[in-house]
Formats: C-alpha cells, structure tokens, sequence
C-alpha cells in the first residue's frame, strides 16, 4: 500500500461523488429527510467551498469540505469509506481542514453532525478539540438529531 495523501479535488469526480452519495445515503439511513444538512455536490463547488480527498495509490477513500462563513468555517461533508476506517484517514483529513483553516487566518470552526449514530465522529471532534455550542449559521435551535461543535484555532 501506498501513503495516504489529502488533496484539493472536484466533488463532482466519480470518486468524489461516490463518497458523497454513499455519505448522504447513510445520513439517510440514520435521520429523517429535514434532519440531514449535507452540501449538494453543486454547493461543495462553490469558490467558498474547499474540498478535500484522501487518496491512496489510485483509490479515493475518504473527503471533507472546508466552508468559509465569513467570521468562521464550517466543516463538512467528513465521510470516510467503511473499509478505511480504523487508519487515521478521518483524523488526517480533519487535520488537514484545520491546517487549510489557519493558513487563511480563520479563527473558528464550526460543524454541525448527527445524534444518534455517529459516536465515532463525535469522538474524533472532541480528541481534535472541538466542544459543543449552541446553533449557528441557519441551524435550528431545537434539532433533536443535531450536536453542534467548534474549535477555536
């Protein structure tokens, strides 16, 4: 096997796309239709929007976005194949998120994920520093499937 690398992509790429689809269906599986706040692939390519994927040899296995939102960013679309899990993929990918952050003097990163369901995750924010919050950006308030997060860098 090869190293793992994380480098700037097109959403829309067949790799790309079959992670995010894959990533939406499970969201899917886990919430109800008004619970998921996943980015289209046509808004993961906005100038705001850097996207992200881990690669290793010729295999996509793993994305996530960085959303500039003025006075913070937001991350999303952190999805990892199941059969890389357990290497480090997400950890690298997230690390790469905050590294992309810093370079651009963003001070805060926010995300919003899922509850029930997604416990990995949640781990993987915390062991990186983030800490619940409250709601922001457009997010409800009372979202019973939401855990809304930040890191300040």
């Amino acid at each position: 096997m090869g190293e793992i690398e994380i480098r700037r992509d097109d959403p829309a790429a067949p790799p790309a796309r079959a992670l995010l689809e894959a990533s939406h269906a499970l969201m899917g599986s886990l919430f109800p239709k008004e619970a998921n706040h996943f980015l289209s692939v046509e808004k993961l390519t906005e100038p705001h929007v850097h996207f992200f994927v881990a690669k290793e040899d010729d295999a996509t296995f793993g994305c996530a976005a960085l959303a500039e939102l003025g006075e913070y960013a937001e991350v999303k679309s952190m999805f990892v194949a199941p059969q890389a899990r357990g290497r480090g993929v997400a950890d690298r990918l997230l690390t790469h998120l905050e590294t992309t952050a810093r370079a651009k003097d963003i001070k805060k990163l926010r995300l919003e994920t899922g509850q029930p369901g997604l416990e990995a995750a949640h781990r993987l924010y915390e062991r990186h520093g983030f800490t619940d919050c409250a709601a922001f950006g457009t997010y409800p308030a009372d979202a019973p499937y939401s855990r809304y997060m930040e890191l300040s860098l």
